[in-house]
């Protein structure tokens, strides 16, 4: 399941995406009430997941879990009634060969959707799958 539409810039250190299948009627985390704002979780650890490939050495990247997540903030209650494209920006507070923390905040059209701090534990050759 890809939710992100485009990587729009990117370095070392942050990556920002866009997003519009939050739109979608066919989204996959869609219920019967409509797309929670929490699902805005998944697009930030996606765009968490693209930055880490970008930066891979040669080889695929490695698998990630989330593993915590913090100083969780939900402005909305739903995504599907935005009208504007989602805009996801991680930021990069640590990352080693075994996990990775990112800043995420999810907006749209300026306006906060969410924000957290999520920690993804690596698959490393020792990791039990």
């Amino acid at each position: 399941m890809c939710l992100l539409e485009a990587v729009v810039e990117w370095d070392e250190q942050a990556i920002r995406c866009r997003a519009i299948s939050h739109r979608a009627p066919e989204n996959p985390l869609r219920n019967t009430t409509g797309l929670p704002a929490l699902s805005a979780l998944e697009y930030g650890a996606q765009a968490m997941a693209v930055h880490g490939a970008l930066l891979a050495d040669a080889g695929p990247p490695k698998a990630g879990f989330l593993a915590a997540v913090r100083n969780l903030r939900v402005h909305r209650t739903l995504l599907d009634d935005l009208n504007a494209d989602l805009d996801i920006t991680a930021h990069s507070v640590m990352s080693d060969r075994n996990s990775s923390i990112y800043d995420l905040e999810v907006s749209a059209d300026g306006e906060p959707v969410l924000s957290a701090r999520a920690t993804v534990i690596l698959q490393t050759e020792d990791t039990p799958t």
